[in-house]
């Protein structure tokens, strides 16, 4: 009972509905009335319609019980149309919630909890309560009028048989609490094992050239099979629970009415109850009987929907590490400044100290202090590990510092929109996300609102436009899950050209050109040339042919600056930049 309240988390989606909950609700109420009254029209046909030779009272009541069961075919028919849209709609709406609160999730949360969890609670979870509400609560409502209807009429019909019934009660409940409070248990342990299925074969799944590249198919398979039968094991503990919760309901509930019958022939033939009656009684303890067993089997459906619920809560009160600030200070906007300078884009990072939680002995940034100036290239230059990638997860405001500051046009992170932030960013990653959508959809990611001639240009000023127009169907060519069906070069100009498309005061590069040949590599070096101009730049850069074009060059080591200037001058310095340098020149 204690997990029951996290089924509140369904009532704020029930609110847009309610007509559509108060038409179930009635049409529910009325399909348990008809229920009811069918006892008491068979009593009717029983004592009035065989007690006479004419056929006239049994035609009579006959009409009317096929009148009660034409309403309660109807409400019955209703009820479940309307519950059933009801679990449609609200399952898609919790969906819909569960994915809007994982997108407001930082990419450091996915560094630290996986994935195939999220995917779980969209799918598994979000169905279980989806039943729930479909189906499982109408049910257990219906049920539980039924049972109560039919135990009203067992009394008025004879209360000395119902005390056999009523006396069952007590070791009905047992047995539904003791094996209730298990089965809700092994429920949660059941989906936490499908979650591990889930999240191993979307791991598998996204890494199939790695898992076939290292002929790893079989062990693959085998640990997938392992946390399979894991899975079959967890579910196969609760259906036994559950099997044997259904025996004892069952066993005690029909044996009471076989006893009830039994004492209630004898008074028949007494003459203290008529044959009426009598029938009456068998169907209203039928009716009790078959409830109390729905209802043992439908609590076992509340109990895994309130496991579900507690796992979709949980995740839906985890709190962003990046929020908005509740009254967020607005960027500055573009100053009147002739074109093609911009004096936007201003990246500025004052004595900023980071630790990752992972590492927390090793600073990740150590008192950096930098700049990069609207129209100005900075490239970041250092070994692995250095803090330069860090460096753009702050600017990305990703991360928060520890200490220090970070802003963006003289306005702190921390008190600007995070949204506003990233929509005046250009971001370039080195291994660059390519959507399962066409190519227009793919350049258009960042702005689309997007012409088909917009996209064009960037698609040129990117070098991108020569092999997207040779493709089967140019830009409406799918390019596949994860881009498989372009080149590392491809996809490295498609990310850019959708840099492009933005047109951001301040790109973010992280050696965009590291995938191409030499060819296309000079082609797409001198169209982020072109891009720069006027914009701030900062580019993590291993190549000489990026950190040449720089304005400046930041060294890092150890998340500390230990150097900047000129590559000539950093040469001349003999420090670490001149040591990485002869390594280059070595390498080539």
């Amino acid at each position: 009972m204690s997990r029951l309240p996290a089924l509140r988390i369904v009532l704020p989606l029930l609110r847009p509905h309610l007509a559509r909950v108060a038409g179930a609700v009635l049409a529910m109420g009325t399909a348990a009335g008809m229920i009811l009254l069918l006892g008491q029209g068979l009593r009717r046909i029983v004592d009035d319609g065989f007690s006479h030779h004419a056929t006239t009272n049994l035609d009579h009541h006959a009409l009317l019980m096929a009148g009660l069961i034409l309403l309660l075919a109807l409400s019955t028919a209703t009820r479940f149309y309307l519950v059933s849209w009801l679990g449609e709609r609200i399952g898609a709406a919790l969906r819909r919630k569960v994915f809007a609160h994982a997108l407001t999730l930082p990419p450091s949360h996915y560094e630290q909890h996986r994935t195939g969890d999220v995917l779980t609670l969209l799918t598994a979870d979000t169905e279980i309560l989806r039943g729930l509400v479909g189906a499982a609560v109408s049910q257990w409502l219906r049920a539980v009028i039924t049972a109560l209807g039919a135990l009203t009429m067992l009394f008025v019909t004879s209360p000395e048989l119902t005390l056999l019934v009523v006396a069952v009660t007590p070791l009905i409940v047992i047995p539904l609490v003791t094996f209730g409070r298990r089965e809700r248990r092994l429920s949660r342990v059941a989906q936490e094992r499908v979650a591990d299925l889930g999240a191993q074969a979307e791991e598998t799944l996204n890494a199939m050239a790695t898992v076939q590249a290292h002929v790893h198919e079989e062990a693959d398979l085998d640990r997938f099979s392992a946390r399979a039968e894991e899975s079959v094991a967890a579910s196969l503990a609760r259906i036994r629970v559950r099997a044997l919760l259904m025996l004892c309901i069952i066993l005690l509930g029909f044996g009471a009415i076989t006893l009830s019958l039994w004492v209630g022939g004898r008074q028949v033939l007494a003459g203290n109850l008529t044959g009426g009656e009598l029938s009456a009684f068998v169907f209203y303890a039928i009716l009790t009987a078959t409830s109390v067993t729905s209802l043992s089997e439908l609590w076992s459906e509340v109990q895994r929907a309130a496991g579900a619920a507690e796992r979709v809560g949980e995740f839906l009160a985890t709190v962003p590490a990046i929020r908005p600030p509740e009254r967020p200070v607005p960027l500055p906007g573009p100053l009147p400044t002739p074109a093609p300078l911009r004096p936007l884009g201003r990246l500025a990072f004052k004595d900023v100290h980071l630790r990752y939680p992972s590492r927390p002995g090793q600073p990740a940034l150590d008192g950096v202090t930098l700049a990069v100036e609207p129209g100005e290239t900075v490239a970041l230059v250092g070994p692995s590990g250095a803090g330069k990638s860090t460096l753009f997860q702050l600017a990305l405001r990703f991360r928060d510092p520890d200490s220090g500051r970070v802003t963006l046009d003289g306005i702190d992170l921390r008190q600007a929109e995070p949204a506003a932030i990233r929509a005046r960013i250009g971001l370039v990653p080195q291994d660059p996300v390519i959507f399962g959508a066409d190519v227009r959809d793919n350049i258009r990611y960042g702005r689309p609102d997007a012409t088909d001639a917009e996209i064009r240009a960037a698609a040129e000023a990117a070098d991108a436009s020569g092999f997207i127009e040779a493709l089967p169907q140019g830009y409406a060519t799918f390019l596949g899950e994860k881009g498989v069906r372009l080149s590392g070069g491809q996809r490295q100009r498609i990310a850019i050209a959708r840099a492009v498309l933005r047109d951001p005061p301040l790109l973010l590069l992280d050696e965009a050109t590291s995938a191409l040949d030499a060819e296309s590599e000079a082609a797409v070096q001198a169209a982020l040339a072109r891009l720069a101009r006027g914009r701030a730049v900062l580019v993590i850069a291993h190549r000489l042919a990026t950190v040449r074009r720089a304005n400046r060059i930041i060294v890092l080591e150890a998340g500390r600056v230990v150097a900047e200037g000129s590559h000539d001058t950093l040469v001349a310095a003999e420090g670490l930049y001149a040591r990485l340098a002869r390594l280059q020149f070595a390498a080539a």
